[in-house]
Parts: structure tokens; C-alpha cells; sequence
């Protein structure tokens, strides 16, 4: 071995700072989502999250001409139905629920993208990822427990849905990557879907201009979330998709901290058993599916 070799690469440790980084700004989103839903309903703020991201997205793509034709527009509309569903509910559990129980229950869907490509593929998961899986359903039950008791069943309920939503649109989106379709048309797509469907809901509904002193709020989710997105795929392109994957749960443990620092939203002992079986679920599926050579499962907050 080389003594001047570095024991750690600097791609490696990059990839791992822009997962971090990643992750702090994905908290941030959560919080300012959280902060938004007291003038806001969920679908509105989905609908400002999304044109963030097509107007910052189709610049790029006018002025580069990219071609938006596609022969897999099924798993298009597919993933991109899904992910604006999972995003709706994601945004309705953080309005609702205690905020590091809202985060938590979306990092479910590489759980529930594991179990969704065994029963498709219909082969018999490993030691490794049964563990995983088994050790995500245990997780979910006492990270719930807590919050059946407090009346919020529907919330914990459709936060759990969300990332099921989740993990079905991360699956369309390895389908997509598998035919060879560029990342920048699948987030493309997924922001017009988004943009239609809210801002359809919106327009039939109440429609109204968000106040001044609301803009900055506004600005700040899709600023975050976009920004997030980019730095989520940085990191995936410069770092070792194991640690990568398993630092993208750095966004659980900073709305943690959030939540208790900004509404003293202290977890009860079950409800950190649950957080932290979730967590170890999510890494264990994400180390398992490299050595059995499944489907990986560390694009975790693709559909945020």
C-alpha cells in the first residue's frame, strides 16, 4: 500500500458533503412547508414547489433544445402521477403530524421499493434485505404507536401512503433509467404533472395570489427543494453509493433537531425506537440490494 495515498478519496468524501448537504436542505424545505401550512393548504404548496422546479428546469431545456419526445411516456405519466402524489401527502403529514414522524414515514418508500421489486421479480429476498425489511415494519409500528393514541390516525395513515407512493415512483424511475432516459426529462415531466395537477385543484377551488409578506416563504420551498434535488444528484455522481445512501437519512436526523428546537416536538421513547429501526432498514435494503445485485434503493427522496 502507498503511504501517500489517501485512505479516504476526495470523491468520496465530496459525495458525501453533497449528501449532507442535500440533506440540510431538504430539512429546511420541511420546515418551511410546515411554517406555510398554517396560510396554506398542502396542495398550494405543492403547486409553488413544482413551478419552482419547471421554471427553473425549462431554461435548460429551451435554450439547449432538448428533445422532449419519448417513446415511455406510460412510465412518465406513471412516475410522475406517483411522485406528485407522494409529494401531496408528503406536504400534508408535515403540516399535521410532529415533523421528525412526517420526514420519517417518507424515507419508508426504499422499505416499500424493496418489497415492490421482490414481488415483481419474484425472487426471494436475502438474509440481509429480509432483515431490512422485517426491521422497517417494526419501525413503523412504534413510530405510529405514539401517534394512533393522539387521534391522528388519518395523517399517520396518508403519510405512510405517501411513501408507498414513493417507492412506486422511484420503481417507474429505475424503469426509465433502465431504457436509458436522461434524468433531466424524468424531473421535467414530473414538474409539469405536479404544476397541471395542483394548480388545476387550485383553479377550481380557491383560487387567490399568495401575499407579499408569504413570497419569501414560497421562494424558499422551491429554492430549497430544487437546490436539494441538484445536490442529491451530485452526490450520487461523485460518492460511493452505499455511504451516499445511507447519508441521505441525515435529513431525518436534522428535522429531528428542527422540530424540537423550533416547536419543542419531543419524541417519545417508542418514537425514537421506530426513527432509528427505519433508518437502520433503509441502509441495511441499500447494502443488501448492492451485494444481491437487485435494484438499489438509495434515491430516497427523489419524489420530494
Amino acid at each position: 500500500m502507498n503511504p501517500r495515498q489517501p485512505v479516504i478519496s476526495a470523491p468520496l468524501v465530496k459525495g458525501s458533503l453533497w449528501m449532507l448537504a442535500a440533506g440540510g436542505l431538504f430539512s429546511v424545505m420541511a420546515v418551511l412547508v410546515k411554517l406555510g401550512a398554517r396560510d396554506f393548504a398542502p396542495v398550494e404548496l405543492v403547486f409553488y414547489r413544482s413551478v419552482f422546479g419547471f421554471l427553473a428546469i425549462l431554461p435548460g431545456v429551451w435554450f439547449k433544445q432538448q428533445r422532449l419526445r419519448t417513446p415511455y411516456w406510460r412510465w412518465h405519466l406513471s412516475r410522475s402521477v406517483l411522485g406528485t402524489a407522494g409529494v401531496f401527502l408528503h406536504f400534508f403529514a408535515i403540516a399535521t403530524l410532529p415533523l421528525a414522524t412526517a420526514v420519517t414515514l417518507t424515507y419508508t418508500a426504499p422499505l416499500f421499493l424493496t418489497v415492490l421489486t421482490l414481488l415483481i421479480f419474484r425472487t426471494w429476498p436475502g438474509w440481509i434485505l429480509l432483515s431490512g425489511i422485517v426491521l422497517g415494519f417494526i419501525g413503523v409500528v412504534c413510530l405510529l404507536q405514539p401517534t394512533l393514541a393522539r387521534e391522528l390516525v388519518v395523517p399517520a395513515l396518508l403519510g405512510l401512503f405517501g411513501g408507498l407512493c414513493g417507492g412506486l415512483a422511484f420503481f417507474s424511475t429505475r424503469q426509465l433509467g433502465q431504457y436509458g432516459e436522461p434524468p433531466w426529462r424524468v424531473v421535467f415531466y414530473f414538474s409539469v404533472v405536479s404544476t397541471v395537477a395542483a394548480g388545476g385543484w387550485i383553479l377550481l377551488h380557491h383560487p387567490r395570489l399568495p401575499s407579499l409578506e408569504s413570497v419569501p416563504m414560497l421562494l424558499g420551498i422551491g429554492a430549497s427543494a430544487t437546490l436539494a434535488q441538484l445536490a442529491m444528484t451530485r452526490a450520487y455522481k461523485e460518492g460511493q453509493v452505499l455511504i451516499v445512501g445511507s447519508l441521505s437519512y441525515s435529513t431525518v436526523a436534522f428535522t429531528s433537531l428542527l422540530g424540537i428546537v423550533l416547536w419543542n416536538e419531543w419524541l417519545s421513547a417508542s418514537e425514537w425506537v421506530g426513527l432509528a429501526l427505519i433508518i437502520a432498514s433503509g441502509v441495511i435494503a441499500t447494502v443488501g440490494s448492492q451485494r444481491e445485485s437487485a435494484p438499489a434503493t438509495g434515491d430516497h427522496c427523489a419524489a420530494s
